[in-house]
C-alpha cells in the first residue's frame, strides 16, 4: 500500500511538473518598440524565444509616450525604445509603475545638416533644432557643449534646457521639435541634433553623416522596461536574456557598424 501511495504521489508530481513546464513554455510576451533599431533587434530574438516556447508579440510605435503608458496600464508587458535618463524622468513626472529590467544598447546622438559639412561652417545666428522632450533636449545641449558651441550653467546638468545656457558664442537660435520630426526639419534649419534611431530611419548614417557624435561612453543606455507585475514573468526574463545574448551583440556589430553599440 505504501509503495502504491508513493507511486501515485510520484506520478502526480511528474504530471504537475510537466503541466507547469508546458504553461511556462507557451507564454506570450508583448513588447512595444520604435522601428529602428529596436524592432530590428527584437526580430533577431523572436526566433530565439520561439525555441523556448515564448511567443514574442511586437507592437510598433513612433512616439516616446504611448509605449510607456501602454506598459504602465498593463496593455503591454514590456517596451524597448528609451534610454535610462528618459525612463527616470518619465517616472518622476508621471509616477508610473515602470521598472527597468535590462540594458541593451547605446545609440550615440549626433548633429546633422543639409547645409554644412563641418562644424566651423555653422554661422552666427544659425538655427539648430533639438528634441523637445526634457531628457533628449538636455542630451542635445550636452553634445553641443562638448563641441564648444555653448556652455551650460552646470556643465553636467542632464536636465538642462535652453534657459540654462550660460554662453552661446555664435548666438545660435534653438528650435525645439518632437524627436521623430527632426530628420524632416533638416531642410528648414541649419542643423539638427537627432537621435540615432530616427537618423537611421531617415537613411542617415550616424558615423558618416553626422558632424559631431556622442562618444561610446554615453550614459544613455537603451533599456527594456516592464511594469512591476510583468517584470516577474518568466517570458520577460527570457526576453532580457535573449536581448543580452551573443547573437544580438553580433547582429548589432554587423548591422550598425558602430552606429549602435551593445551595452552588455
Amino acid at each position: 500500500m505504501n509503495k502504491l501511495n508513493k507511486l501515485l504521489g510520484a506520478t502526480a508530481a511528474l504530471a504537475f511538473a510537466v503541466s507547469s513546464f508546458s504553461a511556462n513554455a507557451n507564454e506570450t510576451v508583448s513588447v512595444g518598440a520604435t522601428p529602428v533599431p529596436h524592432v530590428e533587434i527584437l526580430e533577431v530574438v523572436k526566433p530565439i524565444l520561439a525555441k523556448q516556447g515564448v511567443d514574442l508579440k511586437i507592437v510598433e510605435f513612433n512616439d516616446y509616450v504611448q509605449p510607456n503608458l501602454s506598459v504602465s496600464d498593463g496593455q503591454l508587458d514590456t517596451n524597448y525604445f528609451q534610454h535610462r535618463p528618459y525612463l527616470e524622468s518619465f517616472i518622476k513626472d508621471r509616477g508610473s509603475d515602470l521598472v527597468e529590467v535590462g540594458g541593451v544598447h547605446i545609440e550615440p546622438m549626433g548633429l546633422y545638416s543639409h547645409k554644412i559639412k563641418k562644424l566651423d561652417e555653422l554661422k552666427e545666428g544659425s538655427t539648430v533644432a533639438i528634441p523637445n522632450d526634457p531628457t533628449n533636449g538636455a542630451r542635445a545641449l550636452l553634445l553641443l557643449q562638448s563641441a564648444g558651441l555653448i556652455e551650460l550653467e552646470d556643465p553636467s546638468n542632464i536636465t538642462a534646457t535652453v534657459l540654462d545656457i550660460k554662453t552661446n558664442s555664435k548666438n545660435l537660435n534653438f528650435k525645439e521639435l518632437e524627436a521623430a520630426q527632426l530628420p524632416r526639419s533638416l531642410d528648414d534649419v541649419d542643423a539638427a541634433v537627432i537621435n540615432t534611431n530616427f537618423a537611421i530611419s531617415a537613411n542617415l548614417n550616424p558615423l558618416k553623416d553626422s558632424i559631431i557624435i556622442e562618444k561610446s561612453d554615453s550614459p544613455y543606455v537603451n533599456v527594456l522596461v516592464a511594469n512591476s507585475k510583468s517584470a516577474q514573468k518568466e517570458g520577460v526574463k527570457a526576453l532580457v536574456k535573449a536581448l543580452q545574448s551573443k547573437e544580438v551583440k553580433d547582429f548589432i556589430e554587423k548591422k550598425y557598424n558602430g552606429a549602435v553599440v551593445a551595452a552588455f
